[in-house]
């Protein structure tokens, strides 16, 4: 078995690198990490040169929080510009946990689809990813119980790339920095002809609470929002920011039917910064805005 490179995007949270290595490592597929340090404090660099120490790791300082997607491309132009690198690349957070026999399930289906591009473990929700031309990425209830099932897009807790795939499409898009970001990618692939899907069997878990609710409510409005326009049009896009407005007002009217991530600011923000043209990182002062619970990363 040729293995993987294992891309993990990493923030301030060097306990669970560490640990999600080595749940890594115990797959018994061969894997070269690529760890991203996407800025981190002070406090975590001592147990990142310890991790950086391991034969089997290379630790790629970003400098700054560049969000998901950008950092993840900081671990897969090194991996695309190593030529005896394996043909897949998993790109997964500081805290995705593969369970037993995951990376071998995942190795050996996408092996068996020879236009597979992009391809995800299974969170165990039932749901497969899709994309509607006024929502972007949604999810969809799925239809099998094992092997590959076709997705519009891989989720992002532990996805696999393959490097043609990406050599042909391109990286993650920057301008979506968290968020989304996947489901664009997931659009480009198909577009160009590429088998994208979920593998049934291949079981992963990320059950950490991380980002602001306000963080992830403006990431989530604006990215929506470029995401529909870059796939479907203005048109589409003006729609789209009618439908939202409807969605924050009636929030704010109706508090005990706003969803669990819901920061009417925030998202009013979001629209605002997709108007002006504005991507990348969030306001820095969302982070700081609680918003009530913390939401999925």
């Amino acid at each position: 078995m040729e293995g993987f490179a294992v891309v993990i995007v990493h923030w301030n949270q060097s306990e669970k690198c560490a640990d999600t290595l080595d749940c890594f490592r115990s797959q018994g597929v061969p894997i070269r990490f690529l760890v991203v340090d996407n800025g981190s404090s002070s406090v975590h660099q001592p147990r990142l040169d310890q991790i950086a120490a391991a034969p089997d790791v290379t630790l790629l300082r970003a400098g700054a929080n560049l969000g998901f997607g950008p950092g993840a491309n900081v671990g897969l132009r090194a991996w695309l510009a190593d030529s005896h690198a394996p043909e897949w690349a998993i790109v997964a957070p500081h805290d995705a946990h593969p369970l037993d026999g995951c990376l071998a399930t995942l190795a050996a289906v996408c092996a068996s689809e020879p236009l597979a591009g992009l391809a995800c473990a299974d969170v165990g929700d039932g749901e497969v990813g899709m994309i509607d031309p006024y929502f972007g990425g949604l999810s969809r209830p799925a239809r099998q119980s094992s092997g590959w099932e076709p997705a519009d897009y891989p989720h992002g807790t532990l996805m696999a790339l393959r490097r043609g795939c990406v050599q042909e499409i391109g990286l993650f898009d920057e301008r979506y920095f968290s968020y989304n970001e996947e489901a664009d990618l997931g659009r480009r692939a198909r577009a160009a002809g590429w088998k994208v899907g979920l593998v049934h069997g291949a079981r992963v878990q990320n059950t950490h609470l991380g980002t602001s609710v306000a963080a992830v409510d403006y990431l989530q409005q604006r990215n929506t929002l470029l995401m529909v326009r870059e796939m479907s049009g203005r048109y589409h896009a003006f729609i789209r920011l009618c439908i939202s407005l409807h969605q924050i007002s009636d929030g704010v009217r109706h508090p005990e039917r706003r969803p669990l991530v819901f920061d009417a600011k925030a998202r009013l923000a979001g629209l605002r910064d997709f108007l002006l043209g504005r991507f990348g990182p969030p306001p820095q002062q969302l982070y700081r805005r609680s918003g009530g619970q913390n939401a999925p990363k």
